[in-house]
């Protein structure tokens, strides 16, 4: 007689998995998964918050800033530039302590503090780099190890292999390769904004500069 594929009623319930139970099938490699994924959205917010503070509208700034040199008022633009607190007011508060000194001694000075404001606001973007491209790995490795499990069941039961048997190697195998691919996409995509939004403030930081220095040779 013909054997039919038993088909399950309309109203069967399905077991539904969360993914906190999947992270714990994925095996020891999720731990260290779990560490970079926060690492990384740590790094990602903060910097955010820190570069969105840096670009304060510079415009404003200068415009207060010219306004005070042309009156004379050297303390109250060097007061504004401390209260402002941003890379390119640290910038012009560098200048304006610079005043009287050589026009290229002058501008030696900005672009020293502006390097090291560029390093700070690139802190924590090689880190970022690096988890994007060592959360795939480790995917990887994950489904390396969940294979190997799966052989060695294969290897040590006797008789024949049943889907149950190899199940949770493959569990092991496919979740740390698509949390591996998930964190080292969303990583990747964060650093690449990030650089993106550091190119924005470096590019206003050398318009600022070079505004400030035409400021200095104004009669």
């Amino acid at each position: 007689m013909p054997q039919f594929a038993q088909v399950l009623p309309p109203n069967t319930p399905q077991e539904v998995v969360t993914v906190f139970e999947l992270t714990l099938k994925g095996g020891i490699t999720m731990i260290p998964m779990v560490l970079l994924s926060v690492v990384a959205l740590y790094i990602f917010l903060e910097r955010v918050f820190s570069i969105r503070k840096a670009t304060r509208n510079p415009q404003s700034f200068m415009k207060r800033v010219k306004a005070l040199v042309l009156e004379g008022n050297i303390a109250a633009a060097k007061e504004l530039c401390v209260k402002t607190k941003t890379p390119i007011a640290r910038m012009i508060e560098k200048g304006l302590h610079r005043l009287g000194s050589p026009l290229k001694n002058i501008e030696t000075s900005i672009e020293y503090v502006g390097k090291i404001e560029v390093y700070r606001l690139e802190r924590g973007l090689p880190m970022l780099a690096t988890i994007a491209s060592a959360a795939p790995m480790l995917g990887f490795l994950g489904t390396v190890i969940g294979m190997i499990q799966a052989f060695m069941a294969i290897a040590q039961h006797e008789g024949a292999v049943s889907p149950q048997l190899l199940s949770s190697g493959i569990y092991v195998a496919m979740i740390t390769t698509v949390a591996g691919l998930i964190v080292g996409i969303l990583t990747n995509i964060g650093y690449n904004y990030l650089v993106a939004q550091v190119q924005k403030v470096i590019h206003n930081m050398e318009y600022t500069a070079m505004d400030f220095m035409d400021l200095l040779q104004e009669p």
